[in-house]
């Protein structure tokens, strides 16, 4: 029996997540002039850590988890199994062969056989869920707390912690791309009578006041909160996914900062204008409850264009740019660039979603209908 799951859309963006954690940085492609597959039938490399080991092995296990989901509900059968485990391993190859391509790029057999063996390790574990009924529970419960409908709105909301990981100028501001975007069309556009097309700044942009910071936080929690309970059948059970996003929130901006900052300052952004965005958010979520899906939808719009508004209008912090060099070197190398389009494009990607949505919903009356 084939069943509509977002598990298969999740195990897709994680393939491309993959793929681009693997050639970052995309420079100085060249001819390598040997086998591609020379590394295959190398010694083991003795240098090598236990950051890159749990890196290479874990980074594949959601992977292949998620695609014998995917497959598993699309009709494939036993080899929905044989498959999440052979597939990423062939991806893996195809990478670490590319990566022969790439000067700041080294092809590891040992990196190829952690992959294949995390992704063995998320079809199997997968696999025992299955046959423990889990999975049928898992899809007992989807149907109890979700609408039929709920696929785009989830993998949306299981997105927002990762887009989360990448430091922002705001708590929860995500999605402050001008500033950046503006310098690249004056570098592109230079010498161009395009140039003056460019809408830039006429004065030096201000830093936001503590009221407009804090309504910033409330907007930007309020959007996977808005996402998700247009997917929520009742008002309690949206109760219990108010907490769960703002735990979620919580624990993805700490642990950010944690990486940024260091372990002793991971709640060194807690400040009074972001306490008081999460009281405003939590009260407007409540406020919500009873709010029909395309209202939500509608909320959902309203509070990006009002937050993407605000944090455009405003720099980085210089302060800010400065620790972000620890996510451009070292071993966070291979997730400044993933982690950082996720910050830049979720609220974009929410917003595209949220309009669609709102032209496509029924007129519902409230969450338990």
């Amino acid at each position: 029996m084939t069943t509509r799951s977002s598990a298969m859309p999740l195990a897709l963006l994680f393939a491309a997540m993959v793929v681009y954690a693997s050639l970052y940085p995309f420079e100085g492609w060249r001819w390598p002039g040997g086998s591609l597959l020379g590394f295959f039938s190398a010694p083991l490399s003795r240098y090598w850590s236990w950051f890159d080991v749990l890196a290479n092995l874990v980074g594949y296990i959601p992977l292949g988890f998620l695609l014998a989901l995917g497959l598993s509900r699309s009709g494939w059968g036993r080899w929905a199994w044989i498959m999440a485990a052979a597939g990423p391993a062939v991806l893996s190859l195809a990478m670490e062969s590319l990566q022969n391509f790439l000067p700041m790029r080294v092809p590891s057999n040992l990196d190829l056989l952690l992959n294949a063996l995390g992704a063995s390790l998320g079809a199997g574990g997968a696999w025992c869920m299955d046959r423990l009924g889990v999975l049928h529970r898992w899809t007992q419960f989807r149907r109890d707390w979700f609408r039929p409908h709920a696929h785009g709105g989830l993998v949306l909301v299981a997105l927002w912690p990762f887009s989360l990981l990448y430091p922002a100028s705001v708590p929860f501001g995500l999605g402050q791309v001008w500033e950046r975007l503006e310098a690249l069309l004056v570098e592109v556009l230079s010498g161009t009578p395009f140039l003056r097309w460019v809408p830039m700044r006429v004065d030096s942009a201000e830093a936001l006041g503590p009221l407009a910071q804090a309504l910033c936080v409330a907007l930007g929690l309020l959007a996977p909160l808005l996402t998700g309970y247009a997917d929520v059948r009742t008002a309690p059970r949206r109760l219990v996914f108010l907490v769960m996003v703002l735990s979620a929130g919580l624990a993805a901006a700490g642990l950010s900062s944690a990486l940024t900052y260091g372990p002793e300052h991971a709640w060194a952004w807690v400040d009074a204008p972001t306490l008081l965005g999460l009281g405003l958010a939590a009260v407007a979520g409540l406020a919500a409850l009873a709010l029909p899906p395309r209202g939500c939808h509608v909320g959902l719009i309203l509070a990006l264009a009002v937050s993407l508004s605000l944090l455009n209008r405003v720099p980085s912090s210089a302060y800010l740019d400065q620790s972000l060099e620890v996510w451009e070197q070292g071993r966070f190398i291979r997730f400044h660039g993933l982690s950082q389009w996720l910050g830049w494009l979720w609220p974009f990607a929410a917003l595209v979603f949220g309009v669609r949505a709102a032209i496509r919903s029924p007129a519902v009356r409230g969450p338990g209908h």
